[in-house]
């Protein structure tokens, strides 16, 4: 069964002691079910997984999972820094009723396509429930679309992409491969969200979806509904919004939006260099403007 529709990736809030805000992570929930989206996603890049111990990463998954209503699809990274790490979360995940777990590759050490294969095939089979592959170049090791699209078609198990690789050619490429076959596919890359949606994937997980739900939900809802040129509107404020807070290390940007929106997700990870104190300040004075001007429903400051 396909999983589709549109998936806020969370940040993880923090208070200034580096403990986790289970208050402001109900009010992020709420404000993001509110404003429309399918489902959230837990414990990918935009929630700073490496940032976490198993202890902590469990609490968010609890937490998280008991405050959704019933029928909202729950969606959780599963990487961690070993197999059997990975394979714990992907359980605990299943065990609180996940509808998938993304599989992002392992990080820091360079592989082989061989090596990340294997990898995938031993945690699917491990797990037994429907894994999505998370190809994730920019901070992990890269999947070859071969790659995945071979685990695909091999592995009972492994169900579907979430891409954020941010290759356009991938689109076409795994809508081939797929034909009427039940895979899912999912974006991660929100530039390529219009395009996407165009080439018949069937959603995303997405990060700026964390901070301005309404917009890409907009971008969803207009394109399936037949009005792609309001579809491209919204494209084109995403990419502007991406050019704006891409500048910050991610996923910086989407805590600083949703602090000058009302939901503040407590301090960012390192101490900011003078430069980076100025970036932070110009998005703070262009954001209430471009918010008032985008035309997007419901798209204000948080209030609360």
């Amino acid at each position: 069964m396909r999983l589709t529709g549109l998936f806020a990736a969370l940040v993880t809030p923090l208070s200034p002691q580096g403990t986790v805000e289970h208050d402001v992570l109900d009010r992020l929930c709420d404000f993001l079910l509110d404003r429309g989206v399918t489902g959230v996603c837990v414990g990918g890049a935009t929630g700073e997984y490496p940032r976490f111990e198993m202890a902590e990463r469990l609490d968010v998954l609890r937490h998280v999972a008991r405050r959704l209503p019933q029928g909202t699809p729950l969606v959780v990274a599963i990487g961690a820094s070993t197999v059997a790490r990975t394979i714990e979360l992907g359980k605990a995940a299943f065990d609180l009723g996940a509808a998938a777990v993304l599989l992002p590759m392992p990080w820091f050490f360079r592989y082989q396509q061989g090596d990340l294969a294997a990898f995938a095939a031993h945690v699917a089979a491990a797990l037994e429930g429907p894994c999505l592959l998370y190809d994730l170049p920019d901070f992990t090791n890269g999947l070859d679309a071969s790659t995945a699209i071979a685990l695909l078609e091999s592995e009972p198990h492994i169900v579907g992409i979430k891409d954020s690789s941010g290759n356009p050619a991938n689109l076409s490429r795994f809508a081939k491969a797929r034909g009427e076959r039940d895979w899912t596919l999912l974006i991660g890359d929100d530039r390529l969200g219009l395009a996407s949606i165009e080439a018949g994937w069937d959603g995303a997980v997405s990060g700026l979806a964390c901070c301005c739900p309404e917009l890409l939900v907009a971008l969803h809802t207009t394109v399936r509904a037949g009005r792609l040129d309001e579809g491209r509107r919204c494209q084109a404020l995403i990419d502007e919004l991406i050019a704006r807070i891409g500048r910050l290390p991610a996923p910086w940007g989407v805590r600083v939006v949703l602090r000058a929106r009302g939901i503040d997700t407590g301090p960012l990870p390192l101490p900011l260099s003078p430069a980076r104190v100025r970036e932070i300040e110009a998005i703070d004075a262009w954001l209430p403007r471009w918010l008032e001007t985008a035309d997007i429903p419901n798209l204000l400051p948080v209030r609360g």
